[in-house]
Protein backbone atom coordinates (compact mmCIF):
# COMPACT_ATOMS: atom_id res chain seq x y z
CA UNK A 1 0.00 0.00 0.00
CA UNK A 2 1.09 3.58 -0.66
CA UNK A 3 0.66 5.00 2.84
CA UNK A 4 1.71 8.50 1.78
CA UNK A 5 -1.15 8.59 -0.74
CA UNK A 6 -3.69 7.29 1.78
CA UNK A 7 -2.53 9.74 4.47
CA UNK A 8 -2.63 12.59 1.96
CA UNK A 9 -6.20 11.82 0.88
CA UNK A 10 -7.53 11.27 4.40
CA UNK A 11 -5.60 14.24 5.76
CA UNK A 12 -6.74 16.62 3.03
CA UNK A 13 -10.43 15.77 3.23
CA UNK A 14 -10.20 15.40 7.01
CA UNK A 15 -8.86 18.94 7.45
CA UNK A 16 -11.52 20.27 5.08
CA UNK A 17 -14.36 18.57 6.97
CA UNK A 18 -12.87 19.57 10.35
CA UNK A 19 -12.75 23.21 9.28
CA UNK A 20 -16.45 23.04 8.38
CA UNK A 21 -17.36 21.43 11.71
CA UNK A 22 -15.43 24.12 13.59
CA UNK A 23 -17.02 26.95 11.63
CA UNK A 24 -20.73 26.12 11.53
CA UNK A 25 -23.45 23.91 13.00
CA UNK A 26 -25.28 23.68 9.68
CA UNK A 27 -23.15 20.97 8.07
CA UNK A 28 -25.81 19.82 5.64
CA UNK A 29 -25.66 23.06 3.65
CA UNK A 30 -22.40 21.78 2.12
CA UNK A 31 -24.22 18.84 0.55
CA UNK A 32 -26.19 19.55 -2.60
CA UNK A 33 -26.96 16.84 -5.14
CA UNK A 34 -27.76 19.20 -8.02
CA UNK A 35 -24.42 20.99 -7.60
CA UNK A 36 -22.59 17.66 -7.55
CA UNK A 37 -24.37 16.44 -10.68
CA UNK A 38 -23.67 19.68 -12.55
CA UNK A 39 -19.94 19.62 -11.77
CA UNK A 40 -19.17 15.90 -12.15
CA UNK A 41 -21.72 15.27 -14.91
CA UNK A 42 -20.63 18.29 -16.94
CA UNK A 43 -16.93 17.52 -16.45
CA UNK A 44 -17.18 13.92 -17.63
CA UNK A 45 -19.50 14.85 -20.50
CA UNK A 46 -16.84 17.28 -21.76
CA UNK A 47 -14.10 14.69 -21.18
CA UNK A 48 -15.90 12.03 -23.24
CA UNK A 49 -16.26 14.57 -26.05
CA UNK A 50 -12.52 15.34 -25.88
CA UNK A 51 -11.11 11.79 -25.54
CA UNK A 52 -11.92 8.25 -26.59
CA UNK A 53 -14.03 6.51 -23.89
CA UNK A 54 -11.50 3.67 -23.50
CA UNK A 55 -8.79 6.04 -22.33
CA UNK A 56 -11.14 7.95 -20.04
CA UNK A 57 -12.14 4.73 -18.26
CA UNK A 58 -8.48 3.71 -17.99
CA UNK A 59 -7.66 7.07 -16.39
CA UNK A 60 -10.48 6.72 -13.85
CA UNK A 61 -9.37 3.17 -12.94
CA UNK A 62 -5.82 4.38 -12.35
CA UNK A 63 -7.02 6.75 -9.60
CA UNK A 64 -8.00 3.72 -7.50
CA UNK A 65 -4.64 2.02 -8.09
CA UNK A 66 -2.70 4.95 -6.64
CA UNK A 67 -3.34 3.68 -3.11
CA UNK A 68 -1.08 0.72 -3.91
CA UNK A 69 2.70 0.98 -3.69
CA UNK A 70 4.60 1.71 -6.95
CA UNK A 71 6.22 -1.20 -8.80
CA UNK A 72 9.62 0.50 -8.94
CA UNK A 73 11.08 1.65 -5.63
CA UNK A 74 14.49 3.19 -4.93
CA UNK A 75 16.10 -0.05 -3.66
CA UNK A 76 14.99 -1.95 -6.77
CA UNK A 77 17.36 0.12 -8.92
CA UNK A 78 20.40 -1.18 -7.03
CA UNK A 79 19.07 -4.72 -7.35
CA UNK A 80 18.78 -4.26 -11.12
CA UNK A 81 22.47 -3.36 -11.31
CA UNK A 82 23.38 -6.45 -9.29
CA UNK A 83 21.26 -8.68 -11.51
CA UNK A 84 22.88 -7.41 -14.73
CA UNK A 85 26.36 -7.83 -13.22
CA UNK A 86 25.49 -11.43 -12.29
CA UNK A 87 24.48 -12.08 -15.88
CA UNK A 88 27.74 -10.46 -17.00
CA UNK A 89 29.67 -13.09 -15.03
CA UNK A 90 27.52 -15.83 -16.61
CA UNK A 91 28.42 -14.61 -20.11
CA UNK A 92 32.07 -14.25 -19.13
CA UNK A 93 32.25 -17.88 -17.94
CA UNK A 94 29.88 -19.76 -20.24
CA UNK A 95 29.05 -17.42 -23.12
CA UNK A 96 25.78 -15.93 -24.36
CA UNK A 97 23.88 -19.27 -24.67
CA UNK A 98 24.11 -19.75 -20.88
CA UNK A 99 22.24 -16.46 -20.38
CA UNK A 100 18.99 -17.87 -21.74
CA UNK A 101 18.58 -20.49 -19.00
CA UNK A 102 19.52 -18.09 -16.20
CA UNK A 103 17.20 -15.29 -17.30
CA UNK A 104 14.16 -17.40 -18.20
CA UNK A 105 12.19 -16.64 -15.01
CA UNK A 106 13.02 -12.93 -14.99
CA UNK A 107 12.12 -12.56 -18.67
CA UNK A 108 8.66 -14.06 -18.08
CA UNK A 109 7.92 -11.72 -15.17
CA UNK A 110 9.02 -8.56 -17.02
CA UNK A 111 8.09 -8.14 -20.70
CA UNK A 112 10.51 -5.26 -21.28
CA UNK A 113 13.40 -7.19 -19.77
CA UNK A 114 12.42 -10.30 -21.70
CA UNK A 115 12.38 -8.37 -24.98
CA UNK A 116 15.85 -6.99 -24.29
CA UNK A 117 17.33 -10.34 -23.24
CA UNK A 118 15.95 -11.92 -26.40
CA UNK A 119 17.91 -9.43 -28.51
CA UNK A 120 21.11 -10.02 -26.52
CA UNK A 121 20.79 -13.80 -26.95
CA UNK A 122 20.02 -13.34 -30.66
CA UNK A 123 23.40 -11.65 -31.16
CA UNK A 124 22.40 -8.00 -31.60
CA UNK A 125 25.16 -5.46 -31.00
CA UNK A 126 24.95 -3.03 -28.09
CA UNK A 127 24.15 -0.16 -30.47
CA UNK A 128 21.29 -2.11 -32.03
CA UNK A 129 19.88 -3.10 -28.63
CA UNK A 130 20.07 0.52 -27.44
CA UNK A 131 18.31 1.85 -30.53
CA UNK A 132 15.41 -0.60 -30.29
CA UNK A 133 14.98 -0.38 -26.51
CA UNK A 134 15.10 3.43 -26.54
CA UNK A 135 12.25 3.45 -29.02
CA UNK A 136 10.35 0.92 -26.87
CA UNK A 137 10.85 2.97 -23.70
CA UNK A 138 9.72 6.25 -25.22
CA UNK A 139 6.65 4.90 -27.02
CA UNK A 140 5.59 3.00 -23.87
CA UNK A 141 6.02 6.15 -21.79
CA UNK A 142 3.85 8.18 -24.18
CA UNK A 143 1.11 5.51 -24.13
CA UNK A 144 1.14 5.22 -20.35
CA UNK A 145 1.01 8.97 -19.68
CA UNK A 146 -2.11 9.56 -21.80
CA UNK A 147 -4.14 8.86 -18.65
CA UNK A 148 -2.25 11.57 -16.75
CA UNK A 149 -3.04 14.06 -19.52
CA UNK A 150 -6.73 13.12 -19.36
CA UNK A 151 -6.83 13.60 -15.58
CA UNK A 152 -5.17 17.01 -15.98
CA UNK A 153 -7.85 17.94 -18.51
CA UNK A 154 -10.54 16.80 -16.05
CA UNK A 155 -8.91 18.87 -13.30
CA UNK A 156 -8.94 21.93 -15.58
CA UNK A 157 -12.58 21.37 -16.54
CA UNK A 158 -13.99 20.85 -13.01
CA UNK A 159 -13.67 24.51 -11.84
CA UNK A 160 -15.15 25.71 -15.14
CA UNK A 161 -18.30 23.65 -14.61
CA UNK A 162 -18.31 24.79 -10.99
CA UNK A 163 -18.50 28.37 -12.25
CA UNK A 164 -21.21 27.45 -14.77
CA UNK A 165 -23.22 25.90 -11.94
CA UNK A 166 -22.78 29.03 -9.86
CA UNK A 167 -24.01 31.21 -12.71
CA UNK A 168 -27.04 28.95 -13.21
CA UNK A 169 -27.78 29.14 -9.49
CA UNK A 170 -27.46 32.93 -9.47
CA UNK A 171 -29.82 33.27 -12.41
CA UNK A 172 -32.41 31.08 -10.65
CA UNK A 173 -31.91 32.98 -7.40
CA UNK A 174 -32.25 36.43 -8.99
CA UNK A 175 -35.32 35.31 -10.87
CA UNK A 176 -36.99 34.41 -7.58
CA UNK A 177 -35.95 37.53 -5.68
CA UNK A 178 -39.25 39.30 -6.39
CA UNK A 179 -41.22 36.61 -4.59
CA UNK A 180 -39.09 36.29 -1.42
CA UNK A 181 -35.98 38.51 -1.05
CA UNK A 182 -35.22 36.93 2.34
CA UNK A 183 -34.08 33.76 0.53
CA UNK A 184 -31.24 35.62 -1.21
CA UNK A 185 -28.54 34.49 1.26
CA UNK A 186 -29.52 30.83 1.25
CA UNK A 187 -29.83 30.80 -2.53
CA UNK A 188 -26.41 32.40 -2.95
CA UNK A 189 -24.84 29.78 -0.65
CA UNK A 190 -26.24 26.94 -2.75
CA UNK A 191 -25.11 28.64 -5.97
CA UNK A 192 -21.54 28.92 -4.67
CA UNK A 193 -21.40 25.23 -3.76
CA UNK A 194 -20.78 24.26 -7.39
CA UNK A 195 -17.65 26.41 -7.47
CA UNK A 196 -16.52 24.79 -4.21
CA UNK A 197 -17.11 21.29 -5.59
CA UNK A 198 -15.31 22.11 -8.83
CA UNK A 199 -12.17 23.41 -7.10
CA UNK A 200 -12.23 20.66 -4.45
CA UNK A 201 -12.43 17.76 -6.92
CA UNK A 202 -9.83 19.34 -9.19
CA UNK A 203 -7.26 20.09 -6.49
CA UNK A 204 -7.82 17.18 -4.11
CA UNK A 205 -8.43 14.30 -6.53
CA UNK A 206 -7.82 14.74 -10.26
CA UNK A 207 -4.71 16.95 -10.38
CA UNK A 208 -2.80 15.11 -7.60
CA UNK A 209 -3.71 11.78 -9.27
CA UNK A 210 -2.42 13.03 -12.64
CA UNK A 211 0.85 14.20 -11.07
CA UNK A 212 1.41 10.91 -9.25
CA UNK A 213 0.70 8.82 -12.36
CA UNK A 214 3.14 10.99 -14.33
CA UNK A 215 5.81 10.65 -11.64
CA UNK A 216 5.44 6.87 -11.41
CA UNK A 217 5.73 6.49 -15.17
CA UNK A 218 8.85 8.68 -15.19
CA UNK A 219 10.39 6.41 -12.53
CA UNK A 220 9.54 3.33 -14.62
CA UNK A 221 11.08 5.00 -17.68
CA UNK A 222 14.26 5.73 -15.71
CA UNK A 223 14.43 2.12 -14.51
CA UNK A 224 13.95 0.88 -18.08
CA UNK A 225 16.78 3.09 -19.35
CA UNK A 226 19.00 1.71 -16.58
CA UNK A 227 18.16 -1.89 -17.54
CA UNK A 228 18.54 -1.09 -21.25
CA UNK A 229 22.04 0.26 -20.60
CA UNK A 230 22.95 -2.95 -18.79
CA UNK A 231 21.60 -5.11 -21.61
CA UNK A 232 23.59 -3.10 -24.17
CA UNK A 233 26.75 -3.74 -22.16
CA UNK A 234 25.95 -7.46 -22.01
CA UNK A 235 25.49 -7.49 -25.78
CA UNK A 236 28.93 -5.87 -26.17
CA UNK A 237 30.46 -8.49 -23.77
CA UNK A 238 31.68 -5.84 -21.33
CA UNK A 239 33.27 -6.91 -18.04
CA UNK A 240 31.17 -7.01 -14.83
CA UNK A 241 33.32 -4.24 -13.33
CA UNK A 242 32.68 -1.97 -16.30
CA UNK A 243 28.97 -2.79 -16.17
CA UNK A 244 28.89 -1.80 -12.50
CA UNK A 245 30.58 1.56 -13.05
CA UNK A 246 28.53 2.39 -16.14
CA UNK A 247 25.20 1.54 -14.52
CA UNK A 248 26.12 3.24 -11.23
CA UNK A 249 26.60 6.45 -13.18
CA UNK A 250 22.80 6.53 -13.57
CA UNK A 251 22.17 6.30 -9.82
CA UNK A 252 22.40 8.47 -6.74
CA UNK A 253 25.80 7.71 -5.11
CA UNK A 254 23.95 6.67 -1.93
CA UNK A 255 22.50 3.62 -3.71
CA UNK A 256 25.48 2.62 -5.88
CA UNK A 257 26.03 -1.12 -6.26
CA UNK A 258 29.36 -2.15 -4.72
CA UNK A 259 30.77 -5.28 -6.32
CA UNK A 260 33.69 -5.57 -3.87
CA UNK A 261 31.33 -5.41 -0.89
CA UNK A 262 29.06 -8.08 -2.35
CA UNK A 263 32.04 -10.37 -3.08
CA UNK A 264 33.22 -10.05 0.56
CA UNK A 265 29.78 -11.04 1.85
CA UNK A 266 29.89 -14.20 -0.25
Amino acid sequence: MSFATIVGILGGFGLFVSAIFLSTDNFMMFLDLSSFIMVIGGTFAATFVSYEPRYVFMAIKLIGRLVFAPKVARNILTAEVGRIIKWGYTIQKNGIPALEAETKKAAKADRFLGFGIEMVISGYTGTEVREILTNTIETTFVRNTIQASILRAIAATCPAFGMIGTLVGLIIMLDGMGNDPSQLGAGLAVALLTTLYGVLFARMIFLPAANKIQQREEIVRFRNYLVAEGLCLLADRKSPRYIQDRMNSFLDPAIHYNLDKMMKRK
